[in-house]
């Protein structure tokens, strides 16, 4: 698998990650998920991300995790790992764990923490981060959500490096969208992923290459339906089955106020039988309504869970 545009265009899961009762990285549902990705048609997983607790885990827990999602997936997805951190110096070490455990690309998203939080000393973070990294980078854009912002000035100026190969654009503003499609006009092998998964149908129109989704190992095979719907100019059916999508999304992350976030995704993914337990760092509430949303999902969209 080659790094190119053309090959990282399509659908790509923020994977959530399995922990044992004890919060080990359950190995034995590693191989489950990645098998599972797979099934789903997936082109890429972003390990540690978000939904996958990397900015909660100990480093000896996201070595585990690339470790072994490497080793089941034997070269047959992309891997992304996040690497983000409070200084270029931090981001470097993460990188260089990357790189050992068989990441294919380092992802950085906006420090967690920043004093002096300029838009020089933010793009100089970016810019030492991006130069001495020891892997090809993807940039993941929060926009506004992040709370360290990345102004628009210096977002353009680290799309615009040359070892930025992916965009995970989740800002969900129609200016950071048109920074990312005005530099892939300049720098046509960057491709861009959208986020956002409540929005896909509007960023696959506007010229993105895919999606990078945090439902992904659930929701991976619908989104390709819609990436296809969009494909051929059928936007009537990309909206329809965007609706679906969000449907099903609500259902498991526990309604439109998403109460139940990744304890509702993880308890999904034990009644698929691809995790073991649900447990995760950010202890989100799994209520009765939320369990009886998701058995109501597993029987309403079998062909979509299961292809």
């Amino acid at each position: 698998m080659t790094l190119s545009r053309a090959e990282m265009a399509g659908v790509w899961s923020a994977t959530p990650t399995p922990f044992t009762e004890s919060m080990e990285i359950d190995e034995a549902a590693v191989e489950r998920m990645v098998a599972h990705h797979l099934r789903l048609g997936v082109k890429g997983l972003f390990v540690g991300g978000t939904c996958g607790e990397g900015p909660w885990m100990t480093d000896a827990q996201r070595r585990a995790l690339l470790r072994a999602i490497a080793r089941s997936a034997k070269g047959r997805l992309f891997i992304a790992a996040q690497v983000t951190d409070n200084s270029a110096a931090r981001i470097l070490d993460n990188m260089r764990v990357a790189a050992e455990e068989g990441a294919d690309i380092a992802v950085i998203a906006p420090p967690y923490f920043l004093l002096n939080a300029t838009a020089q000393t933010v793009l100089a973070l970016y810019q030492r981060a991006i130069c001495e990294s020891p892997l090809p980078v993807g940039i993941y854009d929060r926009g506004s959500h992040s709370s360290v912002v990345v102004p628009d000035e210096a977002l353009r100026e680290i799309y615009a490096e040359e070892k930025v190969v992916l965009v995970k654009d989740s800002s969900g503003e129609p200016g950071r969208r048109e920074i990312a499609l005005a530099t892939r006009e300049k720098r046509p092998e960057l491709c861009l992923l959208n986020g956002n998964e409540f929005r896909c149908v509007e960023y696959l129109q506007a010229g993105y290459d895919g999606l990078l989704l945090g439902g992904g190992i659930f929701n991976g095979y619908l989104a390709g339906q819609i990436m296809a719907a969009v494909a051929a100019g059928d936007i009537d059916l990309a909206n329809r089955l965007q609706q679906r999508m969000n449907q099903m999304m609500y259902s498991v992350y526990g309604g439109e106020q998403i109460e139940c976030w990744l304890s509702g995704q993880k308890k999904l993914l034990v009644e698929m039988g691809i995790f073991s337990t649900w447990r995760s760092y950010l202890d989100y509430p799994l209520t009765a309504s939320c369990e009886r949303a998701i058995r109501e999902v597993i029987e309403r969209e079998r062909d979509v869970l299961f292809p």
